[in-house]
């Protein structure tokens, strides 16, 4: 029997899922990407069962109510997964959330939504990056689930799919 790899993703409210999900396509259309759900990883690749993930979700999920985050700044890096994002400071409920679902990477954890994976030619995504900069900058995300999804580096992008969802605490 295979592993099943998961991961779990703060996941934004039904408007501002919209909203990034036509700017990943926007910029996938654009550079010939990959197209994915937006999301911001809490943890990612891990072989814990099904039932333990959506035990330690639920009791996370108890712990944090729905909140909104300020878009610190889109920027790029050479990692896939990292390639174009945007970028969220380590806010209380974050943290809250990461200690509680992945403490040993508390220390590591750079809170980010991705916007495009991939290689693309340098010159036009750096102009790619200032021109969403200058719409995301600033910009409240709300955030009101967490997902548990299989997805992973080994699992091809097209087949990642959210196979729980829970709802944190209403405001």
């Amino acid at each position: 029997m295979t592993t099943r790899i998961h991961s779990l993703w703060l996941m934004a409210s039904s408007t501002d899922e919209a909203m990034l999900t036509d700017l990943v396509d926007e910029l996938s259309g654009r550079f010939r990407t990959p197209r994915f759900a937006p999301h911001l990883t809490l943890q990612g690749d891990t072989t814990m069962p099904l039932a333990a993930l959506e035990h330690a979700v639920a009791a996370a999920a108890e712990t944090v109510t729905a909140f909104a985050e300020p878009v610190t700044l889109v920027e790029g890096s050479d990692a896939f997964f990292r390639s174009f994002y945007a970028r969220f400071a380590v806010s209380p409920p974050l943290t809250a959330l990461k200690r509680a679902l992945d403490p040993e990477a508390l220390g590591s954890f750079m809170p980010h939504v991705s916007l495009l994976y991939g290689p693309v030619e340098p010159t036009a995504k750096t102009a790619a990056i200032a021109e969403v900069n200058a719409r995301l900058a600033g910009r409240s995300i709300h955030f009101d689930r967490i997902g548990i999804v299989t997805s992973g580096q080994d699992i091809p992008i097209a087949e990642w799919r959210v196979v729980a969802s829970v709802p944190l605490q209403a405001a």
